[in-house]
């Protein structure tokens, strides 16, 4: 298979590479013909579950020695960063009844129901052999790609560390009495479990260094990625990464902001300064201190 018709892109660094690996993987709009989507479905609420631009705002991990790998799925056609089971039987014919997560009860399983903006994104129901080939088509080959990466990481220094990019939309985090805006950026590490407070309290830094508002596990401690690889104790962590979507895009027309130069910059400062730190400060010992 050629890159180009690879599911995702793969941007490798050029010199030495570090424990950290980036992945971005709702940054993808790509629709395939076949998806067969609710007559009528605009754009904007297909889009709407989109992290738009995300993988190219934190493009310079590569030349700071961290893989990117980014899916280039539209995420209402598949979503990478849920379960492969988290199959919706009210959406999907032919699955064995079970009991689901919350969130595929909701509509937003591995292949949802339903857009980012509540919307519902077809009129039929498809079927369990056409689910398992969107699967067998994206959400298979993004994580073994994802595994290697990981394994390799850790194979060269002993430690491997998944920052998981994603963007939140500014209504869902915008808050208080008067409705004041919310946090810059939500750090996700499932409650302390996913990677060592080291590295969580090193992110934290850096964002507040540069003026932003940061929240921690609330209301995203971190997904389907966070959780298979937050494994600290062998030697695996794993942190989520939430951007505000106000500091760098138009949430209307999802064309950049007048913010994106400088979040743009404050991102290019915080992947230098986390990929120039010594990994020594987040080793498995210090998770929880």
């Amino acid at each position: 298979m050629t890159p180009d018709a690879l599911p995702f892109s793969l941007s490798l660094p050029e010199g030495e590479r570090g424990p950290f690996v980036f992945a971005s993987p709702h940054s993808g709009a790509g629709v395939p013909e076949d998806m067969g989507a609710a007559a009528g479905l605009s754009e904007a609420s297909l889009r709407s579950a989109e992290d738009v631009g995300v993988d190219r705002l934190v493009a310079s991990g590569p030349r700071r020695g961290a893989p990117l790998i980014a899916g280039r799925f539209s995420r209402s056609w598949v979503d990478l960063n849920r379960a492969p089971e988290e199959l919706d039987p009210a959406l999907i014919e032919g699955l064995e009844a079970g009991e689901v997560s919350a969130k595929t009860a909701a509509g937003f399983g591995v292949i949802p129901r339903k857009a980012g903006d509540g919307v519902a994104l077809y009129d039929r129901r498809l079927m369990l052999a056409e689910a398992r080939a969107r699967l067998a088509l994206a959400h298979t080959p993004y994580h073994a790609a994802l595994g290697e990466l990981m394994r390799a990481a850790h194979a060269r220094h002993g430690l491997a560390v998944l920052v998981d990019w994603h963007s939140m939309p500014s209504r869902a985090v915008r808050g208080g009495a008067r409705g004041a805006a919310g946090p810059d950026v939500i750090l996700g590490d499932r409650h302390g479990t996913a990677c060592a407070s080291g590295l969580t309290r090193k992110l934290r830094t850096l964002f507040e260094a540069a003026g932003w508002r940061v929240g921690l596990n609330q209301p995203y401690a971190g997904g389907y990625t966070t959780q298979i690889w937050g494994r600290p104790d062998e030697g695996y962590q794993a942190i989520q990464i939430e951007l505000n979507r106000a500091l760098y895009l138009d949430e209307t027309t999802l064309e950049p902001g007048p913010g994106y130069g400088r979040c743009k910059a404050v991102l290019d400062g915080v992947i230098a300064a986390l990929c120039a730190a010594d990994d020594g400060a987040w080793r498995a010992s210090e998770r929880g201190q």
